[in-house]
């Protein structure tokens, strides 16, 4: 009985913690979220607005990327077609993390997401910041970041010359921009944009959560 006391005592002692140690990660998070943002949105930083997308586009990144992106606090695991990365987990693996590696790194991800970036930065907020600094595969030997860097680096063309394909063919990438690279992928990434267009169409439904790839028969 008293090595079972023991016991209970330690695992209460390991959840506190835990507790203590992401609550800590939280707090730090929502003090750094108002200058991390001001920072992002810098105009040297920002090619597009909002307005330079049309209705159609930013309707399909969103369904595409994060379909209940306007009614979850930063974190969902039950929408179908939704994957394990909203527009704000992708953002805060971006910003607040210099080296992210799964595993334990999801959990702050995640936490950071729900409890500070989302709730302190407004919606049209996070779109802005994800169509300018989202992750869009390597070029040249360097990172890509942002729509509009990857539609002249892909395209040759300003972003608001690109046709719709090719507007899907940057969005194919944003999944596994290594799996699905337009230049190195390409076959890959073709097979992508026509599983896109099949469920933008409503030709397809996802299945569930994982099932992003739009893939299932």
């Amino acid at each position: 009985m008293r090595k079972f006391k023991i016991f209970l005592f330690s695992v209460g002692l390991l959840l506190a913690a835990v507790f203590i140690y992401y609550f800590i990660v939280v707090m730090n998070a929502r003090a750094k979220t108002p200058e991390i943002v001001t920072n992002a949105l810098r105009p040297e930083s920002i090619l597009l607005e909002l307005e330079d997308l049309t209705k159609q586009q930013l309707d399909a990144l969103i369904k595409i990327q994060d379909p209940n992106f306007y009614n979850h606090k930063g974190f969902d695991i039950s929408t179908p077609g939704a994957g394990v990365t909203t527009l704000s987990q992708g953002l805060v693996k971006l910003f607040y993390f210099d080296d992210f590696k799964p595993g334990l790194a999801k959990i702050k991800q995640t936490l950071i997401a729900r409890f500070a970036f989302d709730p302190l930065t407004p919606k049209d907020t996070i779109l802005k910041l994800f169509i300018n600094h989202a992750y869009m595969g390597q070029g040249n030997g360097r990172a890509m970041y942002g729509f509009g860097n990857a539609s002249e680096f892909y395209f040759d063309k300003k972003f608001k010359e690109l046709n719709q394909d090719e507007y899907l063919a940057l969005i194919a990438m944003i999944r596994a921009p290594d799996g699905f690279h337009y230049l190195h992928k390409r076959e890959e990434n073709d097979l992508r944009v026509t599983r896109i267009k099949r469920y933008l169409s409503g030709d397809y439904i996802p299945h569930d959560n994982s099932d992003f790839l739009y893939d299932r028969e």
